[in-house]
């Protein structure tokens, strides 16, 4: 580390820090320390080591087939953020759903993926980098367990919902329809399938907080730089 890396800190707020860790400390040790605790105890570990960078994001998106995620995450990924990819790997693996395998078998073939691709997310922030996973997580849990995934690496996550009429869906997912042999985004789907998934379908609610993608990518971009973690893990 050069010393162009290290930050000093003023002795008040060494102060500070010191008081909160030794209090997340003693939570850890009676067994009642919560995950964003732990999370905590790394960026005020870091800081006291004088590198207390911003935390690296983890871009988690909630949003039914057809409401732009891929096109979203290909322009986070050309603004820096590493894009993980669970249908582009499923299609690695597996080859064109329903022809090179049974439509019935895509949540058992699904599953080692999406456990693959948490790995790579957890290696992602625990090297510092903002990761956003192209993936629509559909239910307050799903996202839940992904959000602990990427607190446990020491990564912040932040949910964006892609709300879109299903006309509109529908409607881009009939023209991607024609690609679904070669294009590994393109899962061919009806609009009976659509329908059906809706009623699987969870939107994010007050109690998750999260970001409502309007459409326009430096809107979403402007409001990451506003809300850019600091130094302690926090948003500001």
């Amino acid at each position: 580390m050069t010393s162009r890396d290290t930050v000093l800190l003023d002795d008040d707020v060494v102060h500070c820090l010191e008081t909160r860790l030794g209090s997340l400390l003693r939570a850890e040790a009676s067994d009642i320390l919560t995950l964003e605790g732990r999370f905590e105890i790394r960026r005020i570990s870091a800081a006291l080591a004088g590198r207390p960078g911003p935390a690296p994001r983890a871009i988690l998106m909630s949003a039914m087939p057809g409401a732009g995620k891929t096109a979203l995450a290909l322009t986070l990924e050309q603004a820096g953020f590493r894009r993980l990819c669970p249908d582009e790997e499923m299609f690695r693996r597996y080859g064109h759903y329903g022809r090179d395998f049974p439509r019935g078998e895509f949540r058992v073939r699904e599953a080692p993926v999406l456990k693959d691709i948490a790995l790579e997310l957890q290696e992602s922030l625990q090297s510092g980098r903002d990761t956003v996973v192209d993936h629509g997580f559909w239910t307050p849990e799903e996202r839940a367990q992904w959000a602990a995934t990427a607190m446990e690496a020491g990564g912040v996550p932040v949910l964006v919902y892609l709300p879109v009429p299903h006309e509109v869906r529908w409607e881009r997912i009939r023209e991607r329809n024609t690609q679904s042999l070669v294009d590994p985004n393109a899962i061919e789907f009806s609009e009976e399938d659509l329908l059906r998934f809706a009623g699987r379908f969870h939107p994010p609610t007050a109690d998750e907080p999260h970001i409502v993608y309007d459409g326009h990518p430096e809107s979403l971009l402007a409001e990451l730089r506003r809300t850019r973690p600091s130094t302690d893990g926090g948003l500001h």
